[in-house]
């Protein structure tokens, strides 16, 4: 038979087991001798359920910090979300006192100066992205006009009948209901 277990609920368990039998079966013996040192079976029993009392506190200890970490997780959003709302009323009323400001914690944001090398790069790069991207500004907007070429309105009176195509297997069609003459042939000379 096997003593040594694996994982510490087979080993509680056994622990228990031992304990039970100790009581039924040697606790009429008035010492035993355990790692050489004499003990009575009351003591044994009383290591062996330490040893699972031990493992239960812990077991119980995981039990509530499941419990904990659930009621954390179902919670700590909206608390966030009132610490944000804190956060941002002290920020607005002590706005201009940063000596307040740090009472409460709140370091106000430091502005990173810009070097003139860094200053030029990032020009450089605004200009270079307008141009790939056309992006322009209103006014440059407003200068930009131009005139619709290729395209001819026919405006349409009352007194004329509704437009009809005509297909002439000869010639193109035509809108107008009117028949298309031929352009006259080139003189040759």
């Amino acid at each position: 038979m096997a003593t040594r277990t694996k994982n510490k609920s087979t080993i509680v368990a056994f622990a228990k087991e031992l304990v039970a039998g100790t009581t039924k079966h040697l606790g009429s013996v008035t010492t035993l001798t355990i790692q050489g040192r004499p003990q009575t079976p009351a003591q044994v029993e009383q290591r062996l359920q330490a040893l699972i009392d031990l493992r239960q506190a812990v077991d119980g200890a995981k039990a509530a910090t499941k419990a904990r970490l659930a009621d954390e997780k179902a919670n700590l959003p909206s608390l966030r979300a009132y610490l944000d709302a804190y956060v941002t009323f002290i920020k607005a009323t002590f706005a201009g006192m940063p000596d307040a400001l740090a009472d409460f914690g709140i370091q106000p944001k430091a502005r990173a100066t810009l070097t003139a090398e860094a200053k030029t790069v990032a020009a450089a790069k605004r200009k270079a992205t307008r141009a790939a991207r056309h992006v322009m500004g209103p006014k440059q907007k407003k200068k930009i006009s131009g005139a619709v070429t290729g395209v001819v309105v026919t405006p349409v009176s009352a007194s004329q009948p509704a437009a009809t195509t005509q297909k002439d297997p000869a010639g193109p069609a035509t809108s107008t209901g009117a028949t298309a003459t031929a352009a006259p042939a080139p003189r040759a000379g």
